[in-house]
């Protein structure tokens, strides 16, 4: 994906107007194959979906694909919207969504920060709700890797998102400084970040 995201790169040295119709074209036949692939529920993704008791919770085993590793499904179905958005923002980008553009201008660099931010957070969780952390470095067996969960051990939903919003708020003023040091340096390495 990585090179994919490089490969994109080179469609906005292209005229307007031919950007804008490729990232369209793109975006609309990515989604439309993940429509059909999943549909179908034969190829692209290990875990097949299946008919529920509701319609929303149908739409919901439609839509849960593989993320980790990413399967093809999973792909369509984030990076074709993902390039219709890019189209329909390119000069138009909302007021609301412009402290994205802090963590689009440093996305690697958001992504090595996150990993430990999350979990210190864990850490910090399972202190304050056990009293202790020996599970979060332990693990006796593979089945238990990367650690042993305590009985209990998650957060619902909304918590969730409360941590994900911790995140995003923590790591916000670190990603607008790096964005800063990369725009007034010139030192190759500093793109990879």
């Amino acid at each position: 994906m990585t090179a994919v995201g490089y490969a994109l790169g080179q469609v906005y040295g292209w005229p307007v107007e031919r950007r804008k119709k490729f990232l369209l074209r793109m975006g609309v036949i990515a989604c439309a194959a993940f429509v059909v692939l999943r549909a179908v529920n034969f190829y692209g993704d290990p875990n097949p979906w299946s008919v529920q008791q509701s319609a929303a919770m149908t739409l919901v085993a439609f839509l849960n694909t593989v993320k980790y590793p990413p399967s093809l499904i999973f792909l369509l179905m984030t990076l074709g919207p993902a390039l219709l958005a890019l189209r329909a923002f390119e000069y138009r980008t909302p007021r609301v969504l412009h402290p994205a553009l802090v963590f689009g201008r440093v996305p690697f660099f958001y992504y090595v920060l996150h990993i430990p931010l999350i979990h210190i957070i864990a850490v910090i969780l399972c202190y304050a709700r056990y009293g202790h952390v020996y599970w979060m470095f332990q693990s006796p067996a593979l089945p238990n890797y990367p650690f042993t969960a305590p009985p209990g051990w998650g957060l619902p939903l909304p918590g969730v998102y409360l941590v994900w919003g911790l995140v995003v708020l923590l790591l916000y003023p670190l990603c607008r400084w790096f964005a800063q040091l990369k725009r007034r340096r010139t030192e190759a390495w500093l793109s990879y970040l």
